[in-house]
């Protein structure tokens, strides 16, 4: 080990991982923030945001399209190219194979690299477009392999049909090139190749945008299936919160590259504390309980190149008042909730809390007049 807990450079990871407990974190991020120089200015893209991923766990990240999700993720793994820049916090990375944590914000390339894939594995949004189309997938398995693992090429080669067994591929498909094969395949290719190297956390970055309903369930099942058998971490970002309600455990919301409300999916659901969650799960239709009309969020996210201060949701927000301008964004722990890590950057809106009068867009998903909003 390095000065500072960074891991030995090269492939120098010792040994299987061993079981650890549940609860337990395996990253950290805290006060992460990652700008993009323009000429204009500094487009403020993550704003001090912190997370904790626990192991065994699935975290989802969900918002809409620019709040600041893949940036977030790629930002702690330094993945970002310029303009990106990181300007401040730390990434902590807990693995069962290194000595004591690693700070990866302050790894040196070598470090870095032996890292990535081996500790931290990615499945990119768009696995045609991730994958090589001039390589087979054969080919691109064993890349993976060889660069982080010690074996024979007879042994990787079995590595390799035994992946895809994993994720359900026949073998004789190793021969094909990406355009060969469909959508589903690819993607099971993508997860596939995170996996080779028994990561501790494997990041998905909207692995199943584009893929119909019927092959998006049947991969999600086997995610959650792949992580009960090895046993590793998922932070899992998409736009789309109906998904993470049944395949999350804990769901944090971002908007404008802040954090406004962390909570089990259960919470998220059922008392919404934020009124970004609440327009969030208004947005789709339930497959249960009574009728209720969907109402989307109106307008459009803020510009953070100049971002006005207080709350970023203030111009969409049917329960915003003068005070909101005030807001310094910190997640406190809501009210109302038994859990203590059910947290909000909202001070005045309780789960429940019916919507003010004129303000019908943004329908409170929770029965309203179980709670009132709080003064």
């Amino acid at each position: 080990m390095t000065a500072g807990g960074a891991p030995p450079a090269g492939d120098e990871y010792g040994g299987p991982i061993q079981p650890r407990s549940r609860g337990e974190a395996v990253l950290e991020i805290s006060d992460l923030s990652v700008v993009y120089r323009t000429p204009a200015g500094d487009v403020r893209a993550v704003n001090r945001v912190s997370l904790d991923l626990h192991a065994g766990e699935v975290v989802g990240l969900v918002g809409e399209s620019g709040s600041g999700k893949s940036t977030l993720v790629y930002g702690a793994c330094r993945l970002l190219r310029a303009p990106a820049l990181i300007t401040g916090g730390a990434v902590r990375y807990h693995g069962r194979r290194l000595p004591r944590p690693a700070n990866i914000l302050e790894l040196s390339l070598d470090q870095l690299t032996s890292l990535r894939w081996r500790e931290i594995a990615i499945v990119f949004q768009s696995a045609m477009n991730a994958l090589n189309p001039v390589l087979n997938v054969r080919d691109q398995m064993l890349d993976v392999i060889h660069a982080h693992l010690h074996m024979s090429r007879d042994e990787a080669m079995d590595k390799v049909g035994s992946l895809l067994d994993l994720v359900g591929i026949p073998r004789s498909r190793s021969r094909s090139y990406p355009h060969e094969l469909s959508g589903g395949m690819r993607q099971r290719v993508m997860i596939a190749m995170a996996l080779a190297t028994e990561p501790e956390v494997v990041i998905m970055d909207e692995p199943t945008t584009a893929l119909d309903v019927v092959v998006q369930r049947d991969i999600l099942a086997q995610i959650a299936e792949l992580r009960e058998r090895l046993g590793f971490s998922i932070l899992f970002i998409t736009h789309d919160l109906s998904l993470l309600l049944e395949f999350a455990d804990r769901i944090a919301v971002m908007y404008a590259g802040r954090l406004l409300e962390i909570a089990t999916a259960a919470e998220i659901h059922h008392e919404p504390a934020h009124p970004y969650t609440m327009g969030l799960l208004n947005s789709f239709p339930s497959l249960h309980g009574p009728r209720r009309d969907l109402a989307g969020i109106p307008g459009s996210p803020p510009d953070l190149l100049n971002p006005a201060p207080g709350c970023p949701f203030i111009p969409r927000c049917g329960f915003s008042r003068s005070a909101c301008a005030e807001v310094d964004m910190s997640l406190e722990p809501v009210a109302s909730s038994p859990d203590p890590g059910h947290v909000t950057a909202c001070p005045y809106v309780l789960p429940g809390a019916p919507l003010p009068a004129g303000a019908a867009s943004l329908a409170a998903v929770a029965e309203p007049g179980t709670e009132e909003v709080a003064q």
